[in-house]
């Protein structure tokens, strides 16, 4: 898998700064099953997979949305390679429910299938989407999602901002009052990070460091290349 914190970083195209990590990622797959269950309106399914398939013509690839098809549980199951848009975690969460595919998607990743994530599509790979920056725009069955990781993610992890007068809550803040009720571990993914899991193995990508969160301990700066793994253990 790659779990990526976004799809697009400041000045560049749709997955244009990870496109080689892709390349390697589905070097055994032509054609790629995007699901784009993630995006609110405003944007049909038709035209986010429209984008997708420009963006992975560069790689050679085709591109087929799961909204294409008539039996999305067949469509997952005999994937070549998935991807998972971005847009609102809660609804990606719903759509995955309501079409019975969540614990298919799980078990198809488990099996081998390579799968890419960005944004709301990395937030499910964690164990629940609890730790998602979305709006609760819908309401899902389950906070519960695919299981992937031993951990939760908090894709687009911003930094406070010191010379800021704004007096709101910080990613931190929300994410420790996630953990004033719950244990699950979870990773702060700056712009232009990504995950590299392979096997047991999860390691950090991109020139970023990531921020570590654990329940009652003091968060941790993450170096580039650090192998995630024993959070599962």
């Amino acid at each position: 898998m790659i779990i990526a914190s976004t799809s697009t970083i400041h000045g560049g195209n749709y997955l244009e700064y990870i496109l080689p990590a892709l390349n390697s990622l589905f070097e055994q797959c032509n054609d790629i099953l995007f699901i784009p269950y993630a995006r609110p309106g405003g944007i049909s399914h038709d035209d986010y997979t429209s984008t997708v398939r420009q963006a992975f013509a560069k790689i050679d690839k085709t591109v087929k949305g799961l909204h294409e098809f008539e039996n999305p549980i067949y469509a997952i199951e005999n994937a070549q390679g998935i991807f998972t848009g971005g847009g609102n975690t809660f609804l990606l969460v719903t759509q995955l429910y309501k079409n019975k595919v969540m614990e298919v998607l799980a078990k198809t990743v488990q099996n081998g299938t390579p799968y890419l994530g960005s944004s709301a599509g990395s937030n499910i790979t964690g164990i629940s989407m609890q730790t998602t920056n979305d709006m609760p725009i819908i309401y899902p069955p389950s906070f519960k999602t695919l299981g992937l990781i031993p951990f939760n993610l908090n894709p687009h992890y911003l930094d406070a901002d010191l010379q800021s007068k704004h007096m709101g809550e910080t990613r931190e803040t929300r994410i420790k009052e996630f953990h004033a009720f719950n244990d699950t571990p979870v990773l702060g993914l700056r712009e232009g990070s990504w995950l590299e899991v392979t096997g047991e193995k999860i390691i950090l990508k991109g020139e970023l460091s990531a921020r570590l969160f654990r329940q009652s301990q003091t968060p941790e700066e993450l170096a580039t290349g650090t192998d995630l793994s024993f959070l599962g253990k």
